[in-house]
């Protein structure tokens, strides 16, 4: 049941980030949007207002938003998709992946700002202790002023952590200060078998980052997470790297595993997902939509529309085309999986 809720919610807030960006440009462009919808299928509920039908569909894998004008029959009717500037055009494809993008700055902005913070070094004071860990069975608390580790003063975190390191399963003192009461602590520090060094599971104090430091890094990271994919894609079409591509299964167990870890974790396995998404689109693949920002950005160069019909068959081919691979990919994740 968790699994489904966490997919639901990831693919439900992706779905309407994209679609949304469609429908924003869409109405602030003058052009009519016939129906908004989330999920793909037979309706589960709907509603109409202003000549918009809103609905939400049974399976979560999709949505969409359909414009007047992008049925050849409806060219040159007022406030259709076709009739607009190119700019316009261009605008409102371009909003999908966009909106992607911008939800993935904000998914990390909230983490920054409701989860992770900066460690404060420059002073030694325990700001949190690992449940079950050597430091909790000493006696050890959060708030705690470590003053000295085996009689040598200590003025930040990072002298207390290599005096920590250095006594991996040997008996060390800690001399700390709790309120107005300074007390001797005795702990054995655990061995890390990959480094060799010892550690009591202590952390320093975390200082929350604010709301425009959130934002800051927010950008930064999804900068980062783009340049990083586009450069993967690359790589994989060029053969440097072999292609791991994982369909609707595989994503949904996985969604389904990092969803047990915790509630931020959710959150920054859907940012990465929705920039895997906008990046997708952009990729010049009929049906998608960076293959209809291809067909306007040669419309621009040819100085004329491209044939509706022509392009409507291609943009058919390239979804079926799509449809196929989606389920050999899902077929495959199911092999993985034992399923067949």
């Amino acid at each position: 049941m968790q699994t489904l809720l966490a997919s639901v919610f990831v693919f439900g807030l992706l779905i309407f980030a994209h679609e949304s960006g469609h429908y924003l440009a869409a109405k602030a462009s003058g052009i009519e949007v016939i129906e908004f919808a989330i999920g793909l299928g037979p309706r589960l509920f709907g509603w109409e207002k202003n000549k918009t039908k809103y609905s939400l569909r049974v399976f979560p894998l999709g949505g969409f938003c359909r414009m007047l004008g992008e049925d050849p029959d409806e060219i040159g009717l007022k406030g259709s998709f076709q009739e607009q500037p190119l700019i316009k055009r261009f605008f409102v494809i371009a909003a999908g992946p966009l909106m992607n993008f911008l939800l993935a700055v904000l998914l990390f902005s909230l983490i920054y700002f409701l989860f992770l913070g900066v460690p404060l070094t420059k002073v030694p004071v325990v700001g949190a202790v690992e449940p079950g860990g050597q430091a909790e069975a000493a006696g050890i608390q959060e708030g705690d002023h470590i003053l000295s580790v085996n009689e040598t003063a200590v003025n930040n975190w990072s002298e207390v952590v290599a005096l920590i390191n250095a006594h991996p399963e040997e008996q060390i003192e800690i001399t700390l200060r709790r309120e107005e009461e300074t007390k001797v602590i005795r702990v054995i520090p655990a061995l890390d078998t990959k480094t060799g060094k010892g550690f009591i599971g202590i952390a320093p104090v975390m200082k929350k980052y604010d709301p425009l430091g959130s934002l800051t890094i927010g950008i930064e990271y999804s900068w980062w997470l783009i340049k990083f994919i586009f450069v993967s894609i690359y790589r994989m079409i060029t053969g440097q790297i072999p292609p791991d591509v994982s369909g609707p299964v595989a994503i949904i167990q996985t969604v389904g595993e990092v969803a047990e870890t915790g509630f931020s974790n959710l959150l920054s396995l859907a940012a990465v997902i929705s920039i895997n998404l906008g990046i997708i689109n952009l990729l010049p693949i009929p049906a998608l939509d960076g293959s209809r920002l291809f067909f306007i950005l040669v419309e621009g160069i040819r100085g004329k529309p491209f044939d509706p019909q022509k392009e409507g068959f291609i943009h058919f081919i390239g979804f079926t085309i799509l449809i196929l691979l989606m389920l050999f990919i899902a077929f495959n994740d199911l092999l993985k999986l034992g399923i067949f």
